[in-house]
C-alpha cells in the first residue's frame, strides 16, 4: 500500500448526507487538510445541484482544506483533483491509457464518465476563502442507471464493468490521497503551469470540435487548450473564446 501522505487527516464515516456538507461542518476545527470518506452517502450532489447517485461500493469522498488563497486560485484545485484521480485509477487498474480528462471536472473511462469533481468553498475577509471542499465521486462498483442522469449527459460507467477490477472505497482512498498530495506539492511549489501541462496531456478531445453550454450561451468550436486561468479555449467561427465554466458535449 502507498504510504499515507504526511500532514493529511483521514475520517471514514459509515453514513453521511454529503461529504462536502460534512467538510463545511468540520472546517472551522481543522488541524490540517483532511480526507472524509462516506461509505454511504444519502444526499450527494454534483454541479448546479444535480443529484449524484451513490450505489453501494462506490467512492464518495472530500478533501477539506483551509488555505490562505483567493477563490480564483483555489478553483484550479479541480485540475489537481483530476490528475490525482487519473493517477489513482490508472494505478489500481494498470490500464492508464483507457482514462482521459473531460473539462472541467470529469474523468472518462472508455469514453464514459467514471468520476466527477465538485469544488465548494466559503468566503472570508478580503476575498480569501475560509475553506474549500474538493468532493470526488467515483463509480468503483456500479454506475447509475441511465435513467438517473440527464439525456444529454455523458453515459455513466463503472470501474468494475469496464476493467474487471474491483477495489473498495477504503483501498481507493489509500491510493488517491498520496496522488493528490504529489500534485498539490507541484502546484504549491511551481504554480499552475505544470498542472496545466499535465492535464492537457491527458485531456479528451483536444483539437476536435466540441460544444460548451452555460445557462445562457452556447459555443461550438475546436478545443484548442486550457489557458493559465483554467478557462476552456475554443476556436469558433466568431473567433477565439475563453470560457470559465460550462457543460461540455461531444
Amino acid at each position: 500500500m502507498t504510504e499515507w501522505p504526511e500532514g493529511y487527516g483521514r475520517r471514514i464515516l459509515a453514513e453521511v448526507d454529503s461529504t462536502n456538507a460534512e467538510a463545511a461542518r468540520m472546517a472551522a476545527d481543522l488541524a490540517g487538510p483532511t480526507w472524509i470518506l462516506g461509505l454511504k452517502q444519502t444526499a450527494g450532489h454534483g454541479r448546479r445541484g444535480r443529484v449524484w447517485s451513490h450505489p453501494e461500493g462506490n467512492f464518495a469522498g472530500s478533501l477539506v482544506m483551509r488555505p490562505a488563497a483567493q477563490a480564483s486560485e483555489m478553483a484550479k484545485r479541480s485540475f489537481v483533483a483530476a490528475l490525482a484521480l487519473h493517477d489513482a485509477l490508472s494505478d489500481v487498474t494498470g490500464q492508464g491509457a483507457r482514462f482521459s480528462l473531460k473539462w472541467p471536472n470529469d474523468i472518462l473511462l472508455n469514453g464514459g464518465k467514471v468520476a466527477g469533481i465538485l469544488l465548494e468553498s466559503a468566503g472570508g475577509p478580503g476575498g480569501i476563502i475560509s475553506h474549500i471542499a474538493i468532493g470526488m465521486g467515483v463509480n468503483l462498483a456500479a454506475a447509475p442507471d441511465v435513467g438517473e442522469v440527464e439525456a444529454w449527459a455523458t453515459r455513466p460507467v463503472s470501474l468494475l464493468s469496464e476493467t474487471g477490477v474491483l477495489v473498495t472505497p477504503e483501498e481507493f482512498l489509500d491510493v488517491l490521497a498520496p496522488a493528490f498530495a504529489r500534485w498539490e506539492a507541484q502546484i504549491a511549489t511551481y504554480g499552475f503551469e505544470p498542472i496545466r501541462t499535465a492535464w492537457l496531456s491527458r485531456a479528451a478531445k483536444i483539437g476536435e470540435v466540441i460544444t460548451a453550454r452555460t445557462m445562457r450561451e452556447e459555443w461550438t468550436g475546436t478545443f484548442e487548450t486550457v489557458d493559465n486561468e483554467g478557462n476552456l479555449v475554443l476556436k469558433t467561427a466568431q473567433g477565439v473564446v475563453a470560457i470559465p465554466a460550462a457543460d461540455v458535449f461531444f
